[in-house]
């Protein structure tokens, strides 16, 4: 069964509470941490995750899309997150990142964006968590999905099977109700959506979500 993951990118941030709470048969809440610098875009940091915290003890999916993690890694924990998923190439040590997101007691994941390779985070894989393929370009909600990113995700779950390995594979990026059949064929167990959910009426997700879940 796939997991839906709404990205609050895409959610009425006046009305943040309201949001998170039309989505509670969500598996995760995610949370896209951008600093202007690694991507060229900024939106949500700590605070927004601790008040967010407050409301809810749904799980906290948060994408890094920050340079140098590291500095931050504690004070992510402390704000309530429950997955902290970096870019290998935010960092210059993603693998301590990694390990130092477990020691937290945080669950830890490795991003790929659309033009990079599985084999260039095949080290990274027996340590983490999830793996995040992007099927958009990091730091912009709206866009199409690139399907042949799709491709990652298959390459993934081979790998996983091959190896015994027990991380989850996640696809963030133009996910919506038409090509869902697709991302969840292609092997993603996690699905990532925004406006995908958001843009449908407030009283309606949930049974919608239910819906994304079966496909």
């Amino acid at each position: 069964m796939m997991r839906i993951s709404p990205s609050i990118l895409a959610c009425d941030l006046s009305n943040i509470a309201a949001e998170i709470d039309s989505v509670s048969e969500a598996d995760y809440i995610h949370i896209d941490v951008m600093d202007g610098i690694f991507v060229p875009n900024i939106s949500f940091g700590l605070p927004v995750i601790a008040s967010a915290r407050r409301r809810t003890a749904a799980v906290f999916d948060v994408h890094l899309m920050i340079d140098r993690p590291e500095r931050y890694l504690s004070d992510f924990k402390k704000a309530g997150s429950d997955i902290l998923t970096i870019h290998a190439e935010s960092t210059s040590d993603p693998l301590r990142v990694i390990k130092e997101i477990n020691a937290l007691g945080m669950k830890s994941g490795i991003a790929i964006k659309p033009e990079t390779p599985v084999s260039e985070i095949l080290k990274y894989l027996p340590f983490a968590d999830l793996v995040l393929v992007m099927t958009v370009e990091p730091g912009f909600g709206g866009q199409s999905i690139i399907k042949s990113c799709l491709k990652k995700a298959t390459e993934l779950q081979d790998l996983k099977r091959k190896n015994g390995y027990s991380y989850i594979i996640e696809a963030d990026g133009g996910i919506d109700e038409n090509n869902l059949p697709e991302v969840s064929a292609s092997g993603v167990e996690v699905s990532v959506m925004g406006s995908a959910v958001y843009k449908i009426p407030i009283e309606k997700r949930n049974v919608k979500i239910a819906e994304f879940k079966k496909i």
